[in-house]
């Protein structure tokens, strides 16, 4: 006997006791998006490596250590998708969805890194997440967080705390990472060869450091906001008199960075305790300059991602979300009635919308086809026996309610099962 295959490393499968928790999730973003003005798009899983080069960054780690890229047959370098924002922007590009109105876009689906797996952490994961075009404004940027914040009021997550700081304009990022690379420079002799290595690549990454020491030193870096000119600064002011209008509390961090080249002006992150290690469930900010980068004129942009695996673990851990139940259990005793309960089966569920009826397969006692409608968990018992067809008729047994037996005719039971699945 050969040993059975078992998934990639990293690579999870959903099963039927979590799909819930997923759907939960699902239908509340495009609710709340929806609400918003926002329409869907689906964008493909395998990419022109371009596409993330461009936009993320060839120093960032994404690009240089985490992407699965591989040569096609005409020698093309092709990338499984790390992030969804670079493929919505060359989709938006390539279909001629810029340069007009105001665009809201959303998106969701497996996203690929060569990460260590850890808890909420795993090399295919799926990502949700909104991107605003064509407004420059701090309005833009409020809009965005407030619907952030209603999606988690929507989901009844409670304890996520929004940071926000501001990265300015390319000119005013860029005079602070050379002054960044040079205090960190000085300061080599203090820091290990992986952070250091960092700060040469991208020393805007080391302020995301999880090391207390590397923390510790940075108390005394400069800081980015020391750079700002007028422009940034009224910005991001305008920003915080929306947020406080609309009375979404947030918390202002100097030190707060995107891992992603193409972020400009307003950056943010939403965190949690509730997860360990891998507090983020949700992040994004301006980036003004992808679309230009991405080979479009330039066009303005902000937008978010969220990781699905991490916030339906805070739905799990919430676990106030019922599973749908089955409605009923189609019970087949007696020679000859296989075919006549199958045939009613699919009349049911063509003529009931949302009825969840299971028939019974692999035939069995009277008793033991009760045994299975109990441990499905359904309400009703629909029983068919050759007395049934005889007379036209359904017998209808309670399974969780007691109530006394039920005997329908068949033209009859259709109404009356749709009346009752609407009670509960």
């Amino acid at each position: 006997m050969s040993t059975p295959i078992r998934s990639v490393r990293g690579m999870n499968d959903i099963l039927p006791k979590d799909i819930h928790y997923w759907k939960k999730f699902e239908t509340t973003v495009e609710d709340v998006f929806s609400a918003f003005g926002f329409e869907q798009i689906r964008t493909p899983i395998l990419e022109k490596t371009d596409v993330f080069t461009r936009a993320i960054g060839s120093a960032t780690d994404v690009v240089s250590k985490e992407m699965y890229s591989f040569d096609d047959r005409n020698g093309e370098s092709l990338s499984l998708r790390p992030e969804g924002t670079a493929s919505v922007v060359r989709a938006a590009i390539q279909n001629g969805l810029l340069y007009g109105p105001v665009k809201r876009l959303w998106y969701g689906g497996a996203m690929f890194r060569y990460e260590r797996p850890q808890k909420g952490r795993t090399r295919q994961f799926h990502q949700f997440g909104a991107e605003l075009f064509g407004a420059p404004g701090a309005d833009a940027d409020a809009e965005i967080l407030a619907m952030g914040t209603r999606l988690w009021e929507s989901l009844g997550l409670r304890g996520i705390r929004l940071e926000l700081n501001t990265l300015g304009n390319s000119d005013e990022r860029s005079a602070y990472r050379n002054q960044l690379h040079a205090f960190l420079t000085a300061h080599s002799s203090e820091l290990d060869d992986q952070t250091n290595e960092r700060a040469e690549r991208n020393p805007l990454r080391v302020l995301d450091s999880k090391d207390p020491g590397v923390q510790a030193l940075l108390e005394e870096a400069p800081l980015l906001t020391e750079h700002l000119g007028e422009d940034s600064r009224r910005h991001y002011d305008q920003l915080k008199r929306y947020l406080d209008r609309l009375g979404i509390e947030y918390k202002e961090n100097p030190r707060l960075v995107r891992g992603l080249d193409y972020y400009c002006h307003s950056v943010f992150e939403w965190m949690t305790d509730e997860l360990g290690a891998q507090g983020t469930v949700c992040a994004g900010g301006r980036y003004d300059k992808l679309v230009e980068l991405q080979g479009g004129k330039p066009w303005p942009g902000i937008g978010f991602a969220m990781g699905k695996e991490r916030l339906v673990e805070l739905l799990r851990q919430k676990d106030d979300i019922v599973p749908p139940q089955i409605h009923a259990y189609l019970v087949a005793v007696g020679e000859n009635t296989a075919e006549s309960a199958m045939e009613l089966a699919y009349d049911l569920r063509r003529g009931i919308p949302g009825l969840r009826l299971v028939g019974n397969l692999n035939g069995g006692s009277f008793k033991s086809q009760f045994k299975r409608a109990d441990r499905s968990g359904a309400f009703l018992a629909l029983v068919l026996g050759e007395e049934e067809i005889r007379n036209e008729k359904i017998a209808i047994k309670f399974l969780r309610s007691g109530d006394e037996q039920l005997s329908l005719a068949r033209d009859e039971a259709e109404d009356w099962v749709r009346k009752y699945i609407e009670t509960l």
